[in-house]
Formats: C-alpha cells, structure tokens, sequence
C-alpha cells in the first residue's frame, strides 16, 4: 500500500511538473508578440548599469515604444542620463514633415531633408504643393522637387495630366 502511495504521490508531482514546464515555455513564447509596438519597461540601476541598459536601448527598434523606467528616487545621475537618452532618441525617430509649395528656398531644404533620410539621421516626408499659378507647366523648384517629393499635390487637372507622379486633389489653397 506504500509504495501504491509514493508511486501516486511521484505520478502527481511528475504531472505537476509537466504542467508548470508547458506553461512557462508557452509564457516565453508570448513575452514576444508580432504586435505593431511592445511596451517595455526597463530597470536602470546607478553608475554602470544605467549606462548598460541605455546601451542595449540603443540598439532597439521603435517597435519598443512606449518605454518606462524604474529607478531610485536618490539616483538623479540614472534620471538626467535616461532624460537625455530619451531626447536624443525622441530628436533622432521622430517624423518630421517638410511642406512647401514652391519659392526657390525650399529646394535646398528639400534636399537636405532627402540627405538627412539618406543617411538615417531622420525620417522626412516631403510635401510639396505647386503654386495654384501654375495651371500648364511646374514652377523651377517643381521640376526639381517633382522628383524628390515623397508627396507632390498639383491643384490643376492638365498638370496631372503631364506629370503622372503628382497628386490632383483640385484647389486646396
């Protein structure tokens, strides 16, 4: 009768141990989503271990958004290098939107938005919208930025006509 009693005693605990093993590799698995964005909360310690944990910050993707952080309340070094880290990175991924609509100024804006794209130091979107004046041909700064523009909006129909790339939305200025 004993050894009935240990064999059930050794058969439930080796069910229980199955059934907490499944459930924590499947609790792994969902740590993970293939969501649009994971919040994420990170636990910075004082001196070195803030920097570490800016450092692997760093080389994450804006997917991780938003973050949280946790520190001590006496820690202010931790507080003022997680303040600037997220600047920078608020400065670095944040959208940025030129709109212009054709003076000759906006030409080398334009392109050193492009540049600044090019180069991965900042995600521009170019927006340009040609001057209700032109009714057949671009403006100079238009036939450029036709180009470049990641939007270019023509407010005359015959312009969409000769430059298929252009948005027609009617008059909208």
């Amino acid at each position: 009768m004993a050894l009935l009693a240990a064999a059930a005693a050794a058969a439930a605990l080796s069910l229980v141990l199955v059934v907490l093993a499944a459930r924590f590799f499947r609790t792994k698995q969902e740590c993970f989503p293939h969501k649009d964005s994971v919040k994420l909360l990170a636990v910075a310690g004082s001196g070195g271990h803030t920097t570490e944990i800016l450092r692997l910050l760093g080389s994450l993707s804006q997917k991780y958004s938003p973050r949280h952080y946790v520190l001590a309340d006496s820690d202010k070094m931790s507080e003022e290098k997680i303040r600037s880290f997220e600047q920078k990175r608020a400065e670095m991924f944040s959208n940025c939107l030129v709109l212009c609509n054709g003076p000759g100024t906006c030409v080398p804006i334009c392109i050193s938005a492009l540049l600044l794209r090019m180069l991965g130091l900042k995600r521009v979107t170019i927006v340009y919208v040609e001057s209700i004046c032109r009714v057949e041909n671009l403006s100079l700064s238009g036939k450029i930025l036709y180009y470049f523009s990641d939007y270019f909006i023509v407010q005359w129909p015959a312009l969409k006509e000769k430059y298929p790339k252009s948005l027609y939305l009617g008059r909208i200025v």
